[in-house]
C-alpha cells in the first residue's frame, strides 16, 4: 500500500482500517478469533488493522461476515476501491499537459446516461466554446505550471460536447448566477460563451437552471461537482479532483443537487439572467 502523508487517499485508507477495528470490537471478538473465523493468519489481521496492508474486496466481505455485519460490506468495499483514485492532484494529472487528461475522460462520459452538474466557478466543459475553453485552460496551465499543450487540449475537451446531441444522454446543469458574470477571457469571449448557453437551452437533452444572486440559500455555495448517474461524483477544487464512489456520500451529493435545483430558475427566467449578463458586457 502506498503511503503519502499529504494525500487524502492515505487518510481514507487509515479511516477504513479504523472502521474495520471498530466493527471487530463491536462484534465483541478478538483479532485472534476474527482471524480464525476468516481462515487466515493473525498477522494478516494485525497488518489490516494497523493500515499497513490494504484489504482486498474478499477480505472486507469475510471480515464483515465474521463480525455479523455483512450488510456493511458494500460500502466498505466501495471505500477501499476509491482510496487510490479518490484524490488526484491536478499537477500530477496534468504533468504531461492537458490533452491526454481530456482524452481519458470521454470513455466514462459515454457510459453515463444522466449527468447532474453543479458549477459555482466556471461554465461546465460540455457547454464551453473554443474561445472560453482556451482562456480557461491557458489560466490553468499558467497557474499549475504544467506543459503548455492548450492548442491540442481544447479540441479534446470540446469533443465531449457531441454527447449533447447523441446517445440519449441527459444533462441537468445548475449554474450560480455569478458564473455568468465572471469574465473568463475578454468581453468578446464571454459574450460568445453566453450566446452559446442560450443556444443550448432548447435542446431536449439539456435542463439548465441558474441560481440567482438574491435567492435565499438553503444550501451554501459548494465547489463544483459532477454526478455520473449514481455511480460516482467528481468534486473539483483548486489543487485536485476528488472522486467519490461510496454510496452513502453519493446520496449526500444527490440530496444537495435536489436542494440546489429547488433554488434555481429555469426557462424564460434563466434566459433573462443570461441575457442580462450578456448585456452587461456592453
Amino acid at each position: 500500500m502506498s503511503t503519502s502523508p499529504s494525500s487524502s487517499a492515505q487518510a481514507a485508507r487509515q479511516a477504513l482500517a479504523e472502521r474495520l477495528v471498530e466493527i471487530r470490537k463491536d462484534a465483541g471478538i478478538t483479532g485472534q478469533e476474527l482471524s480464525r473465523r476468516c481462515g487466515w493468519h493473525a498477522a494478516k489481521t494485525s497488518r489490516i488493522q494497523s493500515g499497513k496492508a490494504a484489504p482486498t474486496d474478499a477480505d472486507i466481505r469475510a471480515w464483515c461476515a465474521a463480525c455479523g455485519v455483512a450488510d456493511q460490506a458494500a460500502d466498505l468495499v466501495a471505500t477501499a476501491r476509491a482510496a487510490d483514485s479518490m484524490y488526484v492532484e491536478w499537477r500530477r494529472r496534468h504533468r504531461t499537459g492537458l490533452r491526454q487528461a481530456q482524452e481519458r475522460l470521454i470513455g466514462g462520459y459515454e457510459k453515463t446516461s444522466l449527468f447532474r452538474i453543479y458549477v459555482s466557478n466556471v461554465i461546465p466543459g460540455f457547454f464551453q466554446t473554443p474561445e472560453y475553453a482556451t482562456a480557461l485552460m491557458r489560466s490553468m496551465t499558467d497557474f499549475h505550471e504544467t506543459p503548455d499543450d492548450v492548442a491540442e487540449a481544447v479540441p479534446a475537451r470540446l469533443a465531449r460536447s457531441r454527447l449533447l446531441y447523441e446517445g440519449g444522454h441527459r444533462f441537468a446543469v445548475l449554474i450560480e448566477e455569478w458564473v455568468l458574470r465572471s469574465r473568463i477571457g475578454d468581453a468578446g469571449t464571454m459574450a460568445g460563451q453566453l450566446r452559446h448557453l442560450l443556444s443550448l437551452m432548447p435542446l431536449a437533452s439539456v435542463s439548465l437552471g441558474v441560481i440567482p444572486f438574491a435567492r435565499q440559500r438553503k444550501v451554501w455555495p459548494l465547489e463544483a461537482f459532477y454526478l455520473f448517474d449514481d455511480r460516482r461524483v467528481a468534486v473539483e477544487n483548486l489543487t485536485a479532483k476528488v472522486n467519490v464512489v461510496q454510496p452513502r456520500e453519493i446520496a449526500e451529493y444527490a440530496k444537495a443537487f435536489r436542494q440546489l435545483s429547488a433554488m434555481a430558475v429555469y426557462g424564460p427566467r434563466a434566459r433573462a439572467l443570461i441575457t442580462a449578463a450578456l448585456e452587461a458586457l456592453g
